[in-house]
């Protein structure tokens, strides 16, 4: 039966005499396998097949096995008709029957098929892991550009306002404080005029450049509306925000922009607040930012303007 059942699976079933190392059978499998009859197998050793430190180390583990005088299993990996083969040798010692001696009975399984198996899945999972990860970093970057505004490519106001009342709610907890700016770009220029909607795009681009690159990571900047843009300095007062957004306004005021080979030039406006100074609420905040913005607008623009610290009384 064992021969029958090992033929089905491919494996190959040898038995030896433990005494001379001779081959006494063979199962079809082990004859495709040495290109031989079953004739020409009985009576050859393994030096007529293996190379010989093949050999040696097959005698080394029919030797353990007689030792052990029981079941035992080896690998063995070498190189068959030019090609890498790779076997999970199971030894068995079985006395000779009506006789005296002992066979070494074994059966080989060849694992190259499922190494290989195993290495095409673990690629095909590597490749999945890998699709998953980049489709996850495309969803990403899918749902990043949709937060932010094309022309400026800073974020688009809905995403800023949900921040603003995260820094509010956690600086509300933490006793600490955060200021707001609103920034509106003056009145076009006739260079900026004359450009048209490209000349704009040129400065809406420089806007957001300035935005991106004079703000922290725990910082938010996003363009409110067509020509005003909105900053939260998270963890900043009164006075820090003001130094930076006047560095800003400079920044702009001699920003060169050209479209066509011509400079376009522009200049901003700029309202700052704080919490919890200038107002403790978000729609207080707000209200607060945008009054000091219409005053620096109100003195011609071109200039940085605080909100009104406001006072509490005592009783």
């Amino acid at each position: 039966v064992l021969p029958v059942v090992l033929q089905g699976q491919g494996d190959l079933l040898a038995v030896k005499d433990a005494a001379s190392g001779q081959y006494v059978y063979g199962n079809a499998a082990l004859l495709a396998f040495f290109h031989c009859s079953l004739t020409a197998l009985r009576g050859s050793v393994d030096a007529d097949w293996f190379e010989p430190a093949v050999v040696t180390a097959l005698r080394a583990a029919d030797k353990t096995l007689l030792a052990r005088d029981e079941a035992t299993r080896s690998d063995h990996s070498f190189t068959w008709q030019e090609q890498r083969r790779e076997f999970s040798v199971l030894r068995v010692p079985v006395p000779v029957p009506a006789g005296t001696g002992t066979w070494v009975v074994s059966v080989w399984h060849d694992v190259e098929p499922e190494r290989l198996r195993s290495q095409q899945l673990k690629a095909a999972l590597a490749q999945i892991e890998q699709q998953q990860l980049a489709n996850e970093a495309l969803r990403h970057e899918l749902s990043d550009q949709a937060m932010r505004d094309p022309a400026s490519g800073l974020y688009r106001r809905a995403h800023f306002e949900d921040q603003l009342r995260r820094e509010v709610d956690l600086s509300t907890r933490e006793h600490r404080e955060f200021a707001i700016v609103l920034i509106e770009i003056d009145a076009d220029s006739p260079q900026v005029q004359a450009a048209g909607a490209p000349g704009h795009q040129r400065i809406l681009d420089a806007m957001g450049r300035l935005l991106r690159s004079g703000t922290r990571a725990m910082d938010a900047s996003c363009r409110f509306d067509e020509r005003r843009f909105a900053v939260l300095l998270s963890g900043v007062g009164l006075a820090t925000a003001h130094s930076r957004m006047e560095g800003l306004r400079r920044k702009c005021a001699s920003q060169i922009v050209v479209h066509e080979g011509q400079e376009l030039g522009f200049t901003v406006a700029v309202g700052v607040a704080s919490f919890p100074h200038t107002a403790n609420t978000l729609e207080g905040l707000m209200q607060s930012c945008e009054s000091a913005l219409q005053e620096a607008e109100r003195r011609g623009g071109n200039h940085v303007t605080l909100a009104s610290i406001r006072f509490t009384e005592r009783t």
